[in-house]
């Protein structure tokens, strides 16, 4: 039988507190705020001290709780820092959103083994470093909690200069169903992707615009018929940090606007 206050708060992250990395990034400085609204304790996250700190500005002007630690996702030491910090600061950690990313896209014969390390670093290496340090601290605490891991459309499918990338959130989507097998039924801890196209931010603007052959092309295999928006992503971030989603673990959600369907 369906309980009705469970029915009323199955998206509420009321007295929740959240990590999210990669946040003055455009998705996620969107999923931060977005958790914020619905009533979470956000802790955001980057490299750059100055950048985590206007945004900390942006976000407390919402009406939101909100702190920041900057930190290398990549860096175990750094990440321990971060969930110590989290801890010293709200008590514990409920949510994990990794928002983070890198690309450096080349020609597999130009793309030395080194760059193609480095993304495979940055995009698969840190996801497990962040991960199993919030995971042991949600452990300790024996209250479950929810990882949602931000990989790509492209994990599905090759592209000609991404060898790096493609191959980075292959192994993250596997990952994090493996994650979940060892995570979810033991410990209550789910584990899910988000798996999006093309959203808008500072890095991919130029590909927005609707009269050039890169936007028109994207178009043929995107029946949604437009490119993604922040706005777009966050209902999926929210969803798989709410109860509303509790039986779902393993799982790789498409964001794509329905490229993986055509």
């Amino acid at each position: 039988m369906l309980d009705k206050s469970f029915i009323e708060n199955m998206f509420s992250l009321k007295d929740k507190v959240a990590i999210v990395t990669g946040a003055t990034g455009a998705l996620g400085k969107a999923v931060a705020i977005a958790y914020g609204m619905y009533g979470a304790k956000v802790i955001v996250s980057g490299r750059g001290a100055g950048k985590l700190e206007k945004l900390v500005e942006e976000i407390k002007s919402q009406g939101i709780e909100v702190s920041y630690f900057a930190a290398d996702p990549s860096n175990e030491e750094n990440v321990k820092e971060l969930v110590k910090f989290t801890i010293d600061t709200y008590g514990e950690v409920n949510i994990l959103a990794v928002c983070h990313g890198y690309n450096a896209p080349k020609p597999m014969l130009e793309q030395s083994v080194d760059e193609w390390q480095k993304i495979m670093d940055a995009d698969l290496k840190s996801v497990y470093i962040v991960s199993q340090q919030v995971a042991k601290q949600m452990v300790q605490q024996n209250k479950g909690g929810k990882i949602i891991i931000t990989s790509s459309a492209r994990s599905k499918a090759g592209m000609a200069g991404y060898t790096g990338y493609c191959a980075s959130k292959g192994a993250c989507d596997i990952m994090a169903q493996s994650m979940a097998c060892d995570l979810t039924a033991k410990y209550g801890i789910n584990v899910n992707t988000i798996n999006p196209t093309v959203f808008r931010s500072d890095l991919t603007e130029w590909m927005f615009d609707k009269e050039s052959a890169v936007y028109q092309n994207f178009l043929k295999r995107l029946p949604i018929g437009r490119l993604g928006e922040p706005v777009d992503f966050v209902g999926l971030a929210v969803f798989l940090a709410a109860p509303a989603s509790d039986f779902l673990t393993g799982g790789n959600y498409d964001a794509t606007g329905g490229y993986w369907g055509c």
